[in-house]
């Protein structure tokens, strides 16, 4: 291996996120969401990771589901997002997949396939995120529709949250009252809670959660949060210093002579950019680490490099290994500075980055 990028990722952290999920909801079951590859960890990989405990695995796409199960993953499949066309229909019977239900047209499309074997539906009401779902007020006639169907083995009720994230909202007790007060009656399985449902909102935790971001050990807070502290970081990014240089008082770092520096300042290189699916925008002042010390990143990210700071640093030479988030610095901390959130830190990471898989003992795969 040449250039350092390097996502490490370890496998016990995700099934560690996975068990805290299940812990909290007193032995109900959960959906592992490994959606966008698995949040950019690879759903191959942490599928297969999780299998043996995983109660079901959930994705965006019927595209994703089969590559599962061409890896030869057997958990049942959820896919989040539904069917998009009638002919899939076919496909999710054959894959033996759960797909979710959003649009009452939809109910027409299962009542008009020939499907040979029944499948699992999951009904999704739009409790007051307005993005898909059945109106509160015709989810008891969906829920009757589909329950009275032979292509439906089973119907889960769903819905989701749009501000479970902020504990100080009444958001989320407004979308549980919501639901409760429409599904008044119906006796089926219930799945609400998203991570930060599941960490943070007791009343929201039924017999199915749906964890998705906190298993990759980023917490959807922005404060800290008992439950959400015991969070694993999956990924740790990281590179090395390949060059070091020594600038004056009003010399620029970067493109765009966004930096000046005020001082003499020790300026590392590090082999890393936004190619590599570090943000771009990434402000000068970022928090990094450098051989386990924390300073900042000055100046503008570049395609493939970015420039940090050493002048406090004690004992850095080129070759100097530099965390850009994971165990250490979480990626909760690193994305505000970048005006984003950890799902696009994680998603963003793109091919060329080398990733290496490991569990607490011992490196288990290394790609690329």
């Amino acid at each position: 291996m040449g250039r350092a990028a390097t996502a490490t990722i370890n496998l016990d952290a995700i099934r560690h996120n996975y068990r805290l999920a299940k812990s909290l909801s007193n032995g109900q079951k959960a959906v592992a969401i490994i959606k966008a590859d698995a949040y950019g960890h690879d759903a191959v990989v942490v599928a297969n990771a999780l299998s043996a405990q995983a109660d079901a695995f959930g994705v965006a796409c019927i595209e994703e589901a089969i590559e599962l199960r061409e890896a030869g993953i057997k958990n049942p499949i959820l896919l989040l997002e539904g069917f998009f066309k009638a002919d899939e229909l076919i496909l999710i019977a054959q894959y033996n997949l759960w797909t979710a239900l959003h649009s009452v047209s939809q109910i027409e499309d299962i009542k008009n396939s020939p499907l040979k074997n029944s499948i699992n539906v999951w009904l999704k009401m739009d409790s007051g995120m307005h993005r898909l779902g059945i109106a509160p007020e015709d989810y008891q006639d969906a829920y009757q529709q589909l329950n009275a169907l032979p292509q439906v083995k089973e119907v889960i009720l769903m819905s989701h949250f749009s501000s479970a994230d902020d504990l100080s909202a009444g958001t989320t007790q407004e979308q549980i009252n919501c639901f409760d007060a429409f599904t008044t009656g119906i006796n089926a399985h219930v799945s609400l809670a998203n991570s930060a449902a599941t960490l943070g909102h007791e009343e929201a935790r039924r017999q199915w959660q749906r964890p998705g971001i906190m298993l990759y050990g980023a917490t959807p807070f922005e404060q800290s949060h008992p439950q959400g502290d015991k969070l694993r970081s999956a990924m740790t990014l990281s590179s090395e210093v390949i060059a070091i240089h020594q600038l004056q008082a009003g010399d620029a770092v970067g493109y765009s002579r966004t930096f000046i520096c005020e001082k003499p300042t020790l300026v590392g290189t590090v082999a890393m950019g936004y190619a590599d699916g570090y943000p771009r925008h990434a402000k000068s002042g970022t928090p990094i680490l450098v051989n386990g010390q924390r300073t900042r990143i000055l100046g503008r990210v570049s395609m493939d490099m970015l420039a940090v700071d050493l002048s406090h640093l004690e004992d850095v030479n080129v070759g100097a290994y530099v965390e850009c988030w994971g165990e250490n610095l979480t990626a909760a901390e690193v994305a505000p500075h970048c005006d984003t959130i950890p799902y696009t830190l994680f998603t963003g990471i793109t091919r060329r980055v080398h990733k290496v898989y490991c569990d607490d003992r011992q490196l288990l795969k290394q790609v690329g």
